[in-house]
């Protein structure tokens, strides 16, 4: 364990059958994830928070491209996210009520109306951690037109919002 209780090695001692040098689940700060099947190409580790009652629970996911076994950055980066998430949420969520103003959103009069409500009109929050040390927060429901058919994606640069954009198909 690190100082501040990340692991060290972030992965436990199972080994995935049909890749043995990927772990089958990774801890991160106090969350099992465990390897999802994925493109040769990627290694995808996926856990859920437990939330309220009747509340779907929130997933993170660790992609790794090329696949192989995550490094002590990304595990690292990993951890202060889970830890986190809650609050980044709530960043993603003001950053979404202030940029999705712009013009260019193309946002209705409505829907720019929904940006007032005390709760935004935006689904269960996932999030996701590159090996590449990005990720995003990935809201998967929304009234807005702009969140068809994936939901809507911030991207974080360090632990600050950079940019929100629909998600559709191509992406």
């Amino acid at each position: 364990m690190s100082d501040n209780g990340a692991p060290l090695n972030g992965s436990d001692t199972e080994e995935s059958g049909a890749n043995a040098e990927l772990p089958a689940v990774l801890h991160v700060a106090g969350l099992a994830l465990s390897r999802v099947e994925s493109p040769p190409s990627l290694a995808c580790w996926t856990g859920y928070f437990l939330n309220p009652a009747g509340t779907d629970p929130a997933a993170t996911s660790l992609v790794i491209e090329p696949a192989a076994p995550p490094d002590e950055a990304t595990l690292q980066l990993a951890h202060d996210v889970v830890s986190r998430f809650n609050v980044f949420v709530d960043h993603a969520l003001e950053y979404c009520r202030t940029r999705l103003r712009e013009q260019h959103f193309e946002l209705t009069t409505q829907e720019l109306s929904w940006l007032d409500l005390p709760q935004l009109p935006l689904g269960a929050p996932e999030v996701t951690v590159w090996a590449d040390q990005t990720w995003a927060i990935r809201f998967t429901e929304s009234r807005l037109r702009l969140a068809d058919p994936h939901g809507i994606l911030v991207t974080f640069n360090g632990t600050q919002p950079a940019d929100v954009q629909g998600i559709n198909d191509e992406q």
